[in-house]
């Protein structure tokens, strides 16, 4: 089965620059597309679906998935930063120098009178964990309080939601029903995770990345192909704990 929708997607105008391929999950109902971060395109299918509707559901999505591999192959390095003083680190959209503090101020990482202020830590390595642990915690109190407003505007309420480290994805729907937000997706301006929120919401009511998905995104959210493109902008940006 895999030949045949193998043919069939060969045979829409598929970019030749594009390394994909198809893999058959007998678990799966509809057609998936993940897309690397380095932009390789899979397309996971059922074992009993029909080729032809497939080469027809990726055609109707050919634009959206050629911009999105085009953004991923010409992504920017991940961002490196050294734990210096005067360092910059931003969150909620808010951009902070950070302070190394010792004595009886270093109790904590945290925001105090303009600084991120953060522990005198024993190594990079240290200082970058103890910085994402600050995002996660921080993270995990706005997003639960900012999802249900969010959840009523889309119809669907996630079983939980919470910040953590997913590597290179900024949001994830676990089949349990959580949502996860990466921990540095916390940097953006709230609009920015709002839209992160709100596509996992929608996923919620709609598999996929098909038009009746971004149907209901544009519903909950009619600014939505703006904040996709803001996001697409910033998102490569994100410091996600690298350091010298």
């Amino acid at each position: 089965m895999s030949t045949s929708v193998q043919q069939a997607i060969a045979s829409l105008p598929v970019p030749g620059e594009w390394t994909w391929e198809v893999v058959v999950r007998p678990r799966r109902r509809t057609l998936g597309i993940e897309i690397s971060p380095e932009g390789e395109v899979l397309f996971a299918v059922p074992a009993d679906v029909d080729p032809w509707a497939v080469a027809d559901a990726v055609r109707a999505r050919l634009p959206r998935l050629s911009e999105e591999v085009r953004r991923r192959r010409s992504r920017p390095a991940e961002p490196v930063k050294e734990l210096v003083g005067g360092t910059g680190f931003a969150y909620l959209g808010r951009n902070y120098r950070l302070k190394i503090v010792s004595g009886e101020a270093a109790r904590q990482v945290r925001l105090y009178q303009g600084w991120l202020e953060l522990p005198q830590p024993a190594t990079q390595a240290d200082g970058a964990r103890r910085l994402a642990e600050w995002y996660t915690t921080l993270g995990n109190r706005w997003l639960a309080a900012r999802m249900p407003p969010l959840a009523l505007r889309v119809g669907a309420s996630p079983k939980l939601v919470k910040a953590c480290d997913l590597g290179p994805r900024s949001g994830a729907l676990g089949p349990d029903g959580a949502i996860t937000v990466h921990w540095a997706v916390m940097q953006l301006p709230p609009a920015l995770v709002d839209f992160v929120l709100v596509h996992e919401l929608c996923h919620l009511r709609v598999p996929g990345h098909g038009r009746a998905f971004w149907r209901e995104v544009r519903l909950a959210m009619p600014d939505a192909d703006d904040r996709e493109c803001r996001f697409g902008e910033a998102e490569p940006l994100l410091w996600r704990g690298a350091v010298t």
